[in-house]
């Protein structure tokens, strides 16, 4: 069981998020300023660790910083319309396809090029000219 307060450093290691990381995130105003010993050392209390977590778990799934301080403002309201955590989930989903499909597409020609090159002793590459055009 958890004495809250805690230090930084607890609340990274309960969190999973580093200590830099939990200060960019009270920067960017994702993560409320938190209270402070008289020494000047950070204090959390179970709720920041929860939303730390909130955060991460935004971050595993790829939203952008403004996209996870949109969906912590949601989370936090409880007057929310679910149909505006949805709007930005699908705008996220959306994004993600569309950077698929380009890498796929990159992957197919990077796997036509290397098919061209004979990759012998040869100068003339079709890597390279492709690349030079």
């Amino acid at each position: 069981m958890t004495a809250w307060p805690v230090n930084i450093g607890d609340a990274s290691r309960l969190s999973g998020v580093s200590a830099k990381m939990i200060r960019h995130y009270e920067s960017l105003g994702l993560l409320p300023r938190v209270g402070r010993t008289d020494s000047g050392y950070r204090l959390y209390a179970e709720p920041d660790v929860h939303t730390l977590r909130f955060i991460k778990r935004s971050r595993d799934l790829g939203f952008s910083m403004e996209e996870i301080g949109e969906l912590v403002d949601l989370w936090q309201n409880r007057r929310r319309a679910s149909a505006n955590v949805r709007r930005v989930a699908q705008k996220h989903a959306d994004d993600l396809a569309r950077r698929i499909a380009a890498m796929q597409e990159m992957q197919r020609t990077l796997q036509h090029l290397i098919h061209c090159c004979h990759g012998d002793e040869r100068p003339e590459c079709p890597i390279l000219e492709e690349l030079a055009k």
